[in-house]
C-alpha cells in the first residue's frame, strides 16, 4: 500500500497565495502575507454558489486509528512536556489535527503490523482492564475533546476463543472489552468485526442482539472494514434485512487509491448510497509511509464527491514504533524517539485540520456547493482540484484542494439561502512546501459585497474558507533528536507485575515485568507470558515472541542478557543490529536451547539464515540461568555464553540496528540484567562539498528509506550530516552509513544514468549502488566518490551553492568542484 515519494513542486504559500479581490469584495490581509510576485497563469474561473437550502448528507467527522498494531506503543514512554504536546497536536480542538473520532484496536496479543496490542482477557476467566495503553490514549483524547467518538475493531484475538473470530466466545470477549471501557469512563460509539478478513452476517446479527440485551443500544456496528472499493458489502445489506438491521454504518478501506501520483476516482456505489446509512472510509492508508500527504488532502474532498463518504479514519494515529519495522512514517505525526523527546509534526496534521477545525460532526454537506474545479490536473488527474462545503445554522466552511492543479484559478463565490454574509476567514497550506511556516496559515479575511467575493487559488494548495472563528495552529516545538545514549542498563525495579518495561517494543508475544526465578541476582525480570498462540490477523503472521529495544542507528556495541528457559523443549535468543523486522528478523542472532546447543547466525531480509558458529555449552537445562553476550564492532562479531567467548567471526551483513530478545515459541522465558555498552568502531565524519562548502545531509533528519540526500549548511552535532565509512569486504570500496538513520548512501533504483538521485536506503552487503570508491583529486586533499555500480561521481546538481540542492550521480569530470568532497571528523 506504499505510495512512492514524489518530488515536491516549487513555490511557497505566502508568495503564491493571491486573493483576487475586485469589486465583489474587500479583503484584510494577514500582516505577514506579501503580495504574489510571480503568480502562475490563470485557468478558467469557477462560480460556486453556496446555498444554505442545498441538500447533502450529515458530516460524521475525521479521525485516526491507534492500532493495527502497536503503532502508539512508544508514545507512552515520552517525557513531559513532549508527550502532552503530541497529544495536543492530535486531539486538542483548535490546535492541530483536532481529531473527532479515535478508532482503536481491541487487543489480541498477536502482531497486527508493527507489533501486538495486549489483550484484556487472556483466558476465559481472567480480565485485566488496565492492560495495554489504548485505554490511556482514549482517556487522554477525551480529556482534550469530550465530544470525541470511539470505535473498536479486532485485528486478532487470544487463542482460547472456541470457534475463532466469528464465534460466540468472541462476542463474550467484546462484551468484556466494552465493560473495561466503561470502567475507564469511556463510551464506545462504534464496533467493527474482523479487520480486512471478510464478514459473517449471522455473527453481526448475534452481536447486535447481544449488545441490545446488555444495554449497548447506542453502539453502532460498522461493516465490513475490508479493502472493498466495489462496496460489495452493500449488496448483502440491500438484500438481507436482518443484516441491514444489525449494521449502522457501511465502512470500507482504501477507497481512493493513490498508489501512484495519478488520481483516478473514489468509486461510489448506487447500492451503497441507496441504503440510507452513513458511508465511511473506515481506514484510509493511501499515503501511509510516503512523504507527500497530498493524497490525503484529495481523499477528504473527493470521497464525498464521488461516493458520498461522510467520515474518514487515517491509519495510523502516530508513528510511535521503531523506524525499521514496516510502514515507517505512516502516522499523522512521527514520535519514535522517546529517549530524546523528539517528534515531527508534518503536513498530515494540517490536512486534517483544514476540515476538523472548520466543521464538526453533525454539520451538513451542501451538494450544490461541492464539486470539481475546471480543467485537468498534472499526474494524469482528470481534475485540477476539488471543493466541498459544509454548513451549520448560518455558518459555512468550504475546503478546496488544488493538489494536482497546473495553474492558478479564480473562484467566484455567491452566498445564498440564509447563510452568513459576514467576514470569511481564509486559511491555506502550501502542500508542496517542506517549510512548516507555509502550513495552515491564516492568510486573509474577506468581506463579501452583496453576498459575493472572489478568490484566486494557487496550484498545489489546500484552502479553508469559513465564517467561523476559533481555529489555531499549535506552537509547541520538540527538542532536537538524539541517538539513544549508551551505556544502557534495563532497570526494572519499581515495576509492578504485568507492566511493560520502558522503551521495549514487543514484536510478538508479551514481555512483561515479573518476579525473577531464583538465581537471577535481581528481583524483577522481563518475562514472556503468552503460552498459547493467539489467533493471527493473517495466516502468515504466526510470529514467535520477540521484543525490541533501542535505536535502529546503533552500530558498534556489546549487548548482554541473562536468560532462564523455564520449560523443556524451549529456546531463547539475543539479537543484535536488527536492521529490519517483518516476516524476517534481519539481524545477528545468538540462540541457546535447553539441551545445551548454542548457535550464532545471521538472518537477512529474505529470512535466509547463515550459521556463523555453533556448539554446546555446559550446565544446560530448563530452570537454569545463562548469560548471552554479542559484541559487534565494524565487521567483527563475537559471541559469548556465560562470559566465555564461543565465537569470533568477520561479517558485514548487518551494520546498524537495535537489540532484541526472542523466545522460540509461546513458552515462558525470563530475561534479566539486559545491558548495552558502546564499543569503539569507525569514527563518524562529515562530507563537505568543495564547491559550496556545505555538508552532505539527509533531508529533515529522516530515518526513512528513500529520504533525499542533499547539501546543507554544516552544523555541529547534526547526526544527519555525519557518516560512517564502512569498508566493503574484499574491495577498496566503502559504504557511507548515516549516523542518524543507520542507512546507506544509495543511488536510486541502481540506476546508471546521469542525474539519478542519491537517497538513503537500508544497507545491503551486495548492493553495488551503495558502494563508493574514494578517488583522490590531484593536488588536493579532496576525493571524488565514485559509484561502483555506475562509475559515476557523487555530484551536487547544477553546481549549486544553495541549501537543499540535491545530490545526484553524474559522469565524472576532472575540474568539477561540485564533484569533489572533503571529510573531517
Amino acid at each position: 500500500m506504499r505510495r512512492p515519494s514524489i518530488a515536491p513542486r516549487t513555490g511557497t504559500l505566502l508568495a503564491a497565495l493571491a486573493l483576487g479581490l475586485a469589486t465583489a469584495s474587500t479583503a484584510t490581509p494577514a500582516p505577514a502575507a506579501p503580495s504574489a510576485a510571480t503568480a502562475p497563469a490563470l485557468a478558467a474561473a469557477q462560480t460556486i454558489t453556496i446555498d444554505g437550502t442545498s441538500t447533502g448528507r450529515p458530516f460524521d467527522g475525521l479521525g485516526a486509528i491507534s492500532g493495527g498494531g502497536a503503532t502508539s506503543r512508544l508514545l507512552v514512554d515520552y517525557p513531559e512536556p513532549q508527550r502532552s504536546q503530541i497529544l495536543d497536536y492530535l486531539f486538542k480542538p483548535g490546535y492541530g489535527a483536532s481529531l473527532q473520532t479515535l478508532k482503536v484496536e481491541i487487543g489480541g496479543d498477536a502482531n497486527s503490523s508493527e507489533g501486538p496490542e495486549p489483550s484484556h482477557m487472556r483466558t476465559p476467566t481472567e480480565v485485566n482492564c488496565n492492560r495495554g495503553y489504548e485505554w490511556w490514549i482514549m482517556e487522554q483524547a477525551k480529556a482534550r475533546n469530550p465530544d470525541i467518538t470511539f470505535y473498536g475493531l479486532e485485528w486478532a484475538a487470544p487463542g482460547w476463543l472456541n470457534g475463532g473470530i466469528w464465534s460466540e466466545d468472541n462476542i463474550t470477549y467484546i462484551q468484556s472489552w466494552l465493560g473495561c471501557a466503561k470502567s475507564h469512563g469511556l463510551n464506545i460509539g462504534y464496533l467493527g468485526g474482523w479487520n480486512e478478513n471478510g464478514y459473517d452476517k449471522a455473527w453481526f446479527e448475534k452481536l447486535r442482539s447481544s449488545l441490545d440485551s446488555s444495554g449497548h443500544t447506542a453502539t453502532k456496528l460498522v461493516a465490513s472494514d475490508n479493502d472493498d472499493a466495489n462496496w460489495s458489502v452493500a449488496a448483502d445489506l440491500a438484500s438481507d434485512p436482518a443484516f441491514a438491521k444489525a449494521v449502522g454504518v457501511v465502512g470500507v478501506h482504501g477507497l481512493c487509491w493513490h498508489s501512484t501520483p495519478a488520481y483516478t476516482d473514489c468509486p461510489g456505489s448506487s447500492t451503497a448510497t441507496g441504503l440510507g446509512k452513513p458511508l465511511w472510509v473506515s481506514e484510509d492508508d493511501n499515503d501511509s509511509g510516503s512523504q507527500d500527504p497530498s493524497a490525503l488532502a484529495r481523499n477528504l474532498d473527493r470521497e464525498y464527491l464521488d461516493a458520498k463518504v461522510t467520515a474518514d479514519l487515517k491509519w495510523n494515529l502516530v508513528t510511535s514504533y521503531p523506524s525499521n519495522v514496516p510502514w515507517s512514517n505512516a502516522g499523522l505525526l512521527q514520535a519514535d524517539q522517546p529517549w530524546s523527546g523528539d517528534y515531527r509534526v508534518g503536513r498530515d496534521i494540517w490536512v486534517m485540520a483544514h476540515t476538523t477545525q472548520f466543521a464538526k460532526p453533525g454539520w451538513k454537506y451542501l451538494d450544490g456547493a461541492s464539486g470539481y474545479l475546471p480543467g485537468t490536473g498534472v499526474n494524469g488527474d482528470p481534475h485540477s482540484g476539488s471543493y466541498v462545503t459544509l454548513k451549520s445554522g448560518k455558518d459555512y466552511s468550504t475546503v478546496i484542494e488544488t493538489t494536482d492543479a497546473a495553474t492558478a484559478t479564480t473562484v467566484n463565490v455567491k452566498v445564498a439561502g440564509g447563510l452568513s454574509n459576514g467576514t470569511v476567514h481564509v486559511w491555506a497550506t502550501d502542500m508542496n512546501s517542506t517549510d512548516p511556516a507555509q502550513w495552515f496559515v491564516h492568510t486573509q479575511d474577506v468581506t463579501p459585497r452583496a453576498g459575493s467575493y472572489s478568490l484566486t487559488l494557487q496550484p498545489g494548495h489546500l484552502y479553508s474558507l469559513t465564517t467561523t472563528t476559533g481555529q489555531g495552529k499549535g506552537t509547541a516545538t520538540a527538542p532536537a533528536g538524539q541517538t539513544f545514549a549508551l551505556p544502557y542498563q534495563a532497570d526494572l525495579s519499581g515495576y509492578q507485575s504485568g507492566a511493560t518495561a520502558k522503551y521495549f517494543h514487543d514484536w510478538a508475544g508479551a514481555f512483561e515485568a515479573a518476579p525473577c526465578p531464583a538465581g537471577a541476582g535481581t528481583p524483577t525480570c522481563l518475562r514472556q507470558v503468552i503460552t498459547r498462540a493467539p489467533l493471527p490477523w493473517h495466516s502468515d503472521m504466526n510470529y514467535t515472541p520477540a521484543t525490541l529495544l533501542g535505536d535502529p542507528r546503533w552500530n558498534n556495541y556489546q549487548a548482554s542478557t541473562d536468560v532462564d528457559l523455564e520449560q523443556s523443549g524451549s529456546s531463547a535468543e539475543l539479537l543484535g543490529r536488527i536492521d529490519h523486522i517483518d516476516h524476517d528478523r534481519s539481524a545477528y542472532h545468538l540462540k541457546i536451547d535447553d539441551t545445551g546447543t548454542w548457535t550464532l547466525f545471521t538472518e537477512d531480509r529474505s529470512s535466509t539464515d547463515i550459521v556463523l558458529g555453533t556448539g554446546h555449552y555446559p550446565g544446560a537445562g530448563a530452570g537454569t540461568w545463562h548469560n548471552l553476550t554479542l559484541g559487534m564492532t565494524g565487521d567483527s562479531i563475537t559471541a559469548s555464553i556465560d562470559h566465555v567467548q564461543v565465537a569470533s567471526v568477520m561479517d558485514r551483513t548487518h551494520l546498524t540496528g537495535q537489540i532484541g530478545l526472542g523466545v522460540g515459541g509461546f513458552q515462558h522465558a525470563d530475561f534479566a540484567n539486559v545491558a548495552v555498552t558502546p564499543l569503539a568502531g569507525p569514527t563518524a565524519t562529515t562530507v563537505t562539498n568543495v564547491n559550496s562548502g556545505k555538508c552532505l545531509d539527509v533531508t529533515g533528519a529522516s530515518t526513512a528509506d528513500g529520504a533525499q540526500v542533499l547539501q546543507w549548511t554544516c552544523g555541529s552535532g547534526k547526526a544527519n550530516q555525519q557518516w560512517l565509512l564502512q569498508p566493503v569486504a574484499g574491495s577498496s570500496a566503502v559504504q557511507l552509513v548515516s549516523v542518524n538513520s543507520g542507512k546507506c548512501l544509495d543511488v536510486t533504483g541502481a540506476s546508471t544514468n546521469d542525474g539519478a538521485q542519491v537517497l538513503q536506503w537500508t544497507c545491503g552487503t551486495d548492493k553495488a549502488n551503495q558502494q563508493w570508491l574514494l578517488q583522490p583529486v590531484a593536488g588536493s586533499s579532496a576525493v571524488q566518490l565514485v559509484s561502483v555500480n555506475s562509475g559515476k561521481c557523487l555530484d551536487v546538481t547544477g553546481a549549486s551553492t544553495n541549501d537543499g540542492a540535491l545530490a545526484v550521480q553524474w559522469a565524472c569530470g576532472t575540474d568539477k568542484t561540485n564533484q569533489q568532497w572533503t571529510t573531517s571528523q
